[in-house]
């Protein structure tokens, strides 16, 4: 209870001073392959920032077709695009998807368009996505698009009838543990441990993946337990990841005092990619005003 009183009290507080101090509103883009993928590996970043008055949109780049044993591909689509706006309303954010059908994403010039446009009208200060290395094609090419659109979100004929990017965003790898051709560097890691069950809201609220696909294909379809806070508890355990935190107080001492960092039990973590604006650690203090100052 005391931590979850802190936790709130901070919240006020950083609220306040990103009202007073940081002028316009920071606004935030996540691109994720799948209608889960933001939720799982940003979501808790995203309900601070919301908290905070600032603006953030998730986009899917599918719509999450194939992701079932049983669903139809159309019924599955509209099932999972219902998902999506109820993870929307837990977090405090917009949310859509583009409609490549799940497991044939292709980094195509349509695409790039599609994506170059996205980011030049919610005027992006941060674009967060996956690494280009990952064991699913989706997420690999999803980061190709985005990192291919980088640098062309500056360019007018890019984006014609729209207001190209001058101010490059800061372009950011969101978490994961392969380790080839390089691993995850974190370079910005960010408690959420004052909205982990936010987080867990909108991850939950993707039924058709946590309760019954993923469950399924990872083999472990009969621990599903029938009661709510059973089937939370279940996505908790696989999706949270608690144990990820470990491995991330190193490098958030760069942003937290040790004290600060023994009390956190959730971590989100980022690396900076080098395709966009290369920030110094005042102005990653300015982009993320949940960090302390």
């Amino acid at each position: 209870m005391k931590k979850l009183i802190v936790g709130a009290a901070f919240l006020l507080v950083a609220s306040f001073l990103s009202f007073m101090f940081a002028g316009e509103p920071v606004r935030v883009i996540v691109f994720g392959a799948h209608p889960d993928d933001c939720d799982i590996y940003a979501g808790g970043t995203a309900a601070l920032f919301s908290k905070m008055g600032h603006k953030v949109k998730f986009v899917s780049l599918t719509n999450g077709d194939k992701g079932h044993h049983q669903m139809q591909p159309e019924a599955l689509a509209a099932r999972r695009k219902q998902e999506m706006q109820e993870a929307a309303r837990s977090l405090g954010i917009v949310y859509e998807n583009l409609d490549n059908h799940d497991g044939e994403l292709m980094p195509t010039l349509e695409n790039r368009k599609a994506v170059i446009r996205m980011i030049c009208d919610w005027k992006a200060d941060i674009v967060i996505t996956h690494r280009p290395n990952d064991y699913h094609p989706d997420h690999r090419y999803t980061s190709t698009i985005v990192q291919d659109a980088a640098y062309m979100i500056s360019v007018p004929l890019m984006v014609p009838g729209g207001e190209p990017l001058l101010k490059a965003p800061v372009f950011l790898y969101m978490h994961d543990n392969f380790q080839k051709p390089a691993p995850f560097s974190p370079d910005i890691v960010i408690d959420i441990t004052p909205v982990i069950e936010q987080k867990l809201d909108a991850i939950c609220a993707h039924e058709s993946q946590v309760y019954e696909w993923l469950p399924w294909n990872g083999g472990y379809e009969e621990d599903v337990p029938a009661d709510v806070a059973g089937r939370r508890k279940l996505v908790a355990d696989h999706l949270l990841r608690r144990k990820m935190s470990d491995k991330y107080r190193e490098p958030a001492l760069k942003w937290y005092s040790p004290k600060q960092v023994k009390n956190i039990s959730y971590f989100e973590a980022f690396e900076i990619c080098e395709y966009g604006n290369e920030p110094d650690k005042e102005e990653v203090l300015q982009l993320f005003p949940m960090l302390p100052r």
